[in-house]
């Protein structure tokens, strides 16, 4: 549904991970080898997948200046759990938070949140705030106040109902 460009570096994983469900017609990519293919998750690993991007989506909600869509576990507290390490370049002495081994999901994650804030983009990561949507997109607008996933779509659809609304 989104028309905007992906969400720069490791945040275009984030952004596809709270993507893979649609709340409208409730199809879930997770349930496809495919989908959990291309994201590197393990079938038993599903319902720990499932938590952490409804949280994430949560987070991208209050980002957009919203309450969560439900209860969920809250983020910080998953992130706490990802096993990471500081990798130091010896050539020049930068550092950055890095996976451990391959990096499961949950460690990726958490190194493209923690490159994102150093970066001070994590909190342009919104969800769309209409409630059958609620779809994760980069706002890269200049004052960082977008709310919807698509202007022509949600964007349209929430004006619409405030017009509506308006006339009753």
């Amino acid at each position: 549904m989104n028309e905007r460009l992906p969400a720069p570096g490791g945040l275009a994983l984030v952004e596809a991970l709270v993507n893979t469900v649609d709340l409208g017609s409730g199809r879930d990519e997770l349930d496809t080898p495919r989908a959990r293919q291309r994201l590197g998750i393990a079938e038993d690993d599903l319902d720990a997948v499932r938590e952490l991007r409804e949280s994430l989506r949560a987070t991208c909600l209050a980002h957009a200046g919203h309450p969560p869509h439900r209860p969920v576990t809250p983020l910080g507290d998953l992130l706490a759990r990802a096993p990471l390490y500081i990798a130091v370049d010896p050539r020049d002495g930068s550092a950055r938070l890095t996976p451990a081994e391959d990096g499961p999901l949950l460690s990726r994650v958490a190194a493209a949140v923690a490159q994102a804030l150093t970066e001070g983009t994590w909190e342009r990561l919104k969800a769309c705030e209409l409630p059958e949507c609620h779809w994760a997109f980069y706002d890269r607008s200049p004052a960082g106040r977008g709310r919807w996933c698509s202007m022509s779509v949600c964007g349209a659809r929430a004006k619409m109902r405030r017009y509506r609304a308006k006339g009753a």
